[in-house]
């Protein structure tokens, strides 16, 4: 009589098949983690790249360098301190707040300005004084918010829902990059602003890892389908044939 499935008999095959879906599992979620690592290495890493001077990286004629999201560069110029607005909704510590944003003209005054993020504030009214004057500064570059759902309950103050720059420009009297800077360092009475946007990761980064992932996990579900063929045969009945073959007829 054929042994059935959870037979000692079969005790070694079933041992041996959950040692190898363990392996197959295990070595899937480390290739995959590591493919989770190389990814979130390559949004970062641009991050603390070393800073080019903004001139290299884009014009204010120029659509956002996409490329360039989150990597440092060195802004040079007049601070603009009537385009001075506040950006709401900004979490610092889990502390809602705001945005102490000034446009700098790169290049001297009446050039071309990109909004710069100074710094976190808890309330417009504790900000200091838009600074004035020459400044060389190095921030993260981003590009403009705009989110389609968000509106400006008050389009006359300086305070804004979002930083877009079709709304900061409405604050100046000169063009706007395509983008922003957040200074890395944060000005007089400011907290250091978060970066709200980092570089997107590669299709391409890290995909060898991701495929190995799922390789090991086709070799998972090979090793169940041997396994299941394996306990197949061996607990099949025999056939009718082979039974009645070894039926050995009665002397007459």
């Amino acid at each position: 009589m054929p042994p059935k499935i959870w037979s000692p008999r079969l005790w070694g095959a079933h041992l041996l098949a959950l040692v190898l879906l363990a392996g197959t599992i295990g070595l899937g979620l480390w290739q995959l983690g590591v493919w989770r690592d190389h990814r979130d290495a390559a949004q970062h890493d641009v991050t603390k790249a070393a800073a080019k001077p903004l001139d290299e990286v884009m014009g204010s004629d120029d659509p956002f360098p996409g490329l360039m999201t989150g990597h440092p560069v060195d802004v040079s110029g007049d601070w603009v301190p009537k385009g001075t607005v506040y950006v709401s909704g900004r979490e610092h510590g889990g502390v809602a707040g705001y945005w102490a944003v000034t446009p700098v003209a790169v290049g001297g005054a009446g050039r071309p300005a990109i909004p710069v993020v100074r710094g976190w504030v808890a309330r417009v009214s504790d900000a200091p004084a838009p600074p004035t004057g020459h400044v060389e500064l190095t921030g993260w570059l981003q590009p403009s918010e705009g989110d389609l759902g968000v509106s400006d309950d008050n389009p006359h103050d300086d305070v804004l829902p979002q930083l877009r720059i079709a709304d900061v420009i409405q604050h100046v009297d000169q063009d706007l990059y395509g983008g922003y800077v957040v200074d890395e360092k944060p000005g007089a009475g400011l907290e250091r602003a978060s970066l709200t946007q980092l570089p997107d990761a590669g299709t391409m980064t890290g995909l060898r890892n991701f495929l190995y992932g799922l390789e090991w996990w086709v070799f998972g579900g090979f090793v169940v389908f041997i396994w299941w063929r394996h306990i197949q045969e061996v607990t099949a009945p025999a056939p009718e044939n082979d039974a009645q073959a070894d039926v050995v007829p009665s002397a007459p």
